[in-house]
């Protein structure tokens, strides 16, 4: 019987090389570099992404991989990003989006209805922003 796959937007903590891909890791059976609309914001040791009006009215984009992940591992990224479901409190909420630059590519991405005080990240890709960032420290 073949497993269910489900494919998610990881631009993160998630990415390979970074804090919380382990979560993931024994989950994904494939990946694939995307872009997305959105916009990130800084949350210390991990961004948010945004997809508000300043981020539609700028066009801006965000750079990340989309994942094929089994079921487990599905529900493994739901708690890390603290979504409990949809209309339900979560610390992020799962939508489902289209890449950019391939439109039959879509998935899921974890989102954030607003910065909650946390300061913008003026580049699409976080791994470069947190190199910088962490170099600096």
């Amino acid at each position: 019987m073949q497993e269910s796959l489900t494919t998610v937007f990881i631009y993160g903590s998630l990415l390979p090389g970074h804090s919380n891909h382990h979560v993931a890791a024994d989950y994904i059976r494939g990946s694939q570099p995307g872009v997305i609309l959105g916009r990130l914001v800084d949350c210390g040791p991990y961004p948010a992404l945004l997809r508000d009006d300043e981020s539609r009215e700028c066009c801006k984009v965000v750079r990340g991989l989309w994942v094929d992940v089994n079921e487990l591992g599905l529900k493994r990224m739901d708690e890390l990003e603290q979504f409990l479901g949809i209309e339900e409190d979560n610390d992020y909420d799962r939508i489902w989006v289209r890449d950019v630059e391939s439109p039959d590519k879509c998935g899921w991405v974890y989102v954030w209805d607003s910065p909650r005080g946390c300061p913008a990240i003026d580049e699409p890709y976080w791994p470069d922003y947190f190199a910088r960032k962490v170099g600096q420290s």
